[in-house]
């Protein structure tokens, strides 16, 4: 699935786990991208995809151990959605104005048997968001969420997965002119709320909100289910921000691309802190 270059391996020892190797586009930072938003992820104790920086035939890239073992099968959101909504069209890609966080929840809600397992999927699904937010994740789309599901004979069952698919954040795809550029006139502020998420606040909205401010509206909206995460922001002091941009190599991460990623971050930790302080 996406529009990457990509495949699967397993490690030669037996019974290893299986790996998909992607290619970023162009000449953009998709791969360090993943890899620091999931660094991230691991700091907020956000369930999530283990990434590695990799290199394949002189392609550097990621790799992300998957999720999934034995008989289980990832269902993504677009499945799960077409089953409840008889009018959701699992098939757009983009613009999907009916992908809003009101159907995620129902989606949640009719997946689950109990009310409290629902309700736990739902906090760690705005874990996901508030994460969205943090890095600048633009691409949550419908196919980049879903349920590890296993057949047992009798019944499903399975947990909402990991988060996955990270690529599309902390300006990976601007030059380094830009970045300094952005950097200089402070317009951090303005690229990142003029961003486009992957999940609509309303059905009838022409444009999605930017992660931040859907994360934002979801505090104010749901706070029993966004606190949870919000209270962790606290764990992402500005040496950790530091320790995990730098821990990147500087010829996979330019300086310039690592003063961007680490204001873009600054600027939405405050954002939502003032959020959680409310």
């Amino acid at each position: 699935m996406g529009s990457k270059d990509k495949f699967w391996y397993r490690k030669p020892a037996k019974g290893s786990a299986r790996w998909l190797f992607k290619r970023p586009r162009g000449n953009s930072g998709e791969h360090w991208a993943e890899k620091i938003a999931e660094a991230v992820a691991q700091r907020l104790q956000i369930p999530h995809g283990r990434v590695e920086l990799a290199v394949f035939a002189g392609i550097r890239g990621t790799v992300t151990e998957s999720f999934v073992t034995g008989d289980e099968v990832l269902v993504h959101g677009n499945q799960i959605l077409a089953r409840l909504e008889l009018s959701y069209d699992p098939n757009v890609k983009f613009g999907q104005s009916d992908h809003t966080l009101e159907n995620i929840w129902q989606a949640l809600d009719y997946v689950f048997v109990h009310q409290a397992d629902a309700e736990q999927a739902k906090r760690q699904f705005a874990g996901y968001a508030t994460l969205d937010a943090v890095i600048g994740n633009t691409d949550h789309h419908h196919e980049n969420w879903g349920m590890v599901q296993n057949w047992t004979g009798e019944e499903w069952v399975g947990f909402l997965a990991p988060s996955f698919d990270h690529a599309s954040s902390l300006g990976r795809e601007l030059t380094d002119e830009d970045r300094a550029r952005r950097l200089r006139e402070n317009s951090v502020e303005r690229y990142v709320e003029r961003g486009r998420g992957g999940i609509y606040w309303t059905r009838d909205a022409k444009r999605a909100p930017s992660p931040l401010e859907l994360a934002l509206s979801a505090a104010e909206h749901y706070p029993h289910l966004s606190r949870p995460a919000l209270e962790k922001l606290d764990d992402l002091s500005e040496s950790s921000l530091s320790q995990i941009v730098n821990r990147v190599p500087d010829d996979w991460m330019s300086k310039s691309a690592k003063r961007f990623a680490l204001a873009l971050m600054r600027y939405n930790l405050q954002r939502l802190r003032e959020a959680a302080r409310c």
